[in-house]
């Protein structure tokens, strides 16, 4: 072998190693910068500025499942930075999307302050020590839909009760045509069964028109004076049939702004179920307060009250706290969600306070307007008349001849 040949081979064998040698020094570097950012804890660029810009709570946790980041609602949860993740059910899921590497979702509770909510949370691995976990808060929306599907159910239980009532009494007055006593008697029962479904029907709408999501479009200066004698007013025959008094006290000349039909049905409901609870010649109670922010209208009764454990549902729809007197008055079991919905729509709050055999009292409170500066000014006008007659009356006894049977 010439010397060019031994050249040329001793080249190639330092390429060679020269290559090996690279290739190991690559390799080493790329190995270095993988272990480094297995190791790393440093987020993502932009990750902080996504956070801070989220509606939801979110944060990023690493391998020991501490915060590393935090968006801001999810201080409410409870989770800032430098702490431990919260909740062995959220662990559980982070656990589960590192073991798989891919993201992992699941609906739990957390606390939130002093309450449970009920929470869908996703865990996405973003790097090998990181872990982002969004939380979303569902707990209104499941309210909401268990509300719809009770409201369903329940609304189909109640027009079976009525409806199925006619069709038996439409069938009882056809066997007994030949009998004109026992006709009038089946009649009178379907009639009142028929007005037991269309005021049943009737409070469904009301309540439907409350609760959606519509402002009230009747809205205007409203006299609680008004209110108050107008729902008296509409109790009245029952109150009389059932030897029950209605007393109105408190202040007068208040005004708030609000659909006068809507809280007149409201109060009416209230002076309604104090009527129909209390025991016969009894005494229901109408007071107003007032002062410079709010009104309250309580309505009080001396009946059988309510017991504790109920109070809290008997603004429910359906809701009955005792099923039998209902059953006997012809009760919907919807006045009193009415009465919330309403008090609501229009700003305010209702509130119970209630002991069982002493009686119950519903306060509805809401917020005060300036009266309209045309009662004044009716009230003006009303007097002004009234002077001038007075003093026109001995000019008129002088001009026209007194009649016959005239006392002047």
């Amino acid at each position: 072998m010439d010397s060019t040949q031994l050249a040329i081979v001793a080249l190639a064998v330092g390429a060679v190693i020269g290559g090996g040698l690279a290739a190991l020094v690559l390799l080493a570097l790329r190995t270095r910068d993988r272990a480094r950012v297995e190791a790393s804890l440093e987020l993502p660029d932009g990750t902080r500025a996504v956070l801070q810009g989220m509606d939801e709570a979110a944060v990023v946790v690493d391998a020991s499942l501490q915060v590393a980041a935090a968006s801001a609602p999810a201080e409410l949860f409870d989770m800032h930075e430098g702490s431990s993740l919260p909740g062995e059910e959220l662990r559980a899921v982070v656990r589960a999307a590192r073991r798989a590497a891919r993201p992992e979702s699941a609906t739990l509770r957390l606390r939130r302050g002093v309450e449970q909510r009920l929470v869908t949370a996703r865990a996405s691995v973003i790097t090998p020590r990181l872990t982002l976990i969004v939380i979303r808060d569902i707990t209104e929306h499941e309210r909401v839909e268990q509300m719809r599907r009770d409201f369903v159910s329940n609304t189909s239980h109640e027009l079976k009760t009525p409806v199925g009532a006619i069709t038996l009494l439409a069938e009882a007055i056809d066997s007994a045509a030949d009998d004109p006593d026992q006709v009038r008697r089946f009649a009178a029962r379907l009639s009142a069964e028929a007005s037991r479904l269309g005021q049943l029907t009737s409070r469904i709408m009301n309540l439907s028109r409350l609760q959606s999501a519509d402002d009230l479009t009747e809205l205007r200066d409203v006299s609680v004076d008004e209110v108050v004698a107008a729902a008296i007013e509409s109790q009245s025959i029952a109150a009389d049939a059932a030897g029950i008094a209605i007393v109105r006290g408190g202040a007068r000349g208040a005004y708030v702004r609000g659909d006068v039909q809507v809280l007149t049905e409201a109060i009416g409901n209230l002076v309604a179920n104090a009527v129909a609870y209390s025991p016969p010649c009894a005494q229901v109670g109408v007071g107003v307060k007032a002062d410079d922010r709010v009104v309250e209208i309580a309505v009080t009764d001396r009946g059988i009250g309510i017991p504790e454990g109920d109070q809290e549902r008997v603004f429910e729809r359906f809701y009955r706290a005792d099923q039998a007197r209902s059953r006997r008055t012809g009760g919907t079991g919807l006045g009193l969600s009415i009465v919330k919905h309403a008090v609501q729509r229009h700003g305010g709050e209702v509130e119970l306070w209630s002991r069982p055999g002493r009686g119950s009292t519903f306060t509805v409170r809401l917020s005060v307007v300036e009266p309209p500066e045309n009662t004044l000014v009716k009230g003006s006008r009303r007097t002004k008349p009234k002077k001038q007659k007075n003093k026109s009356k001995p000019k008129a006894a002088r001009d026209v001849a007194p009649t016959k049977g005239d006392p002047s």
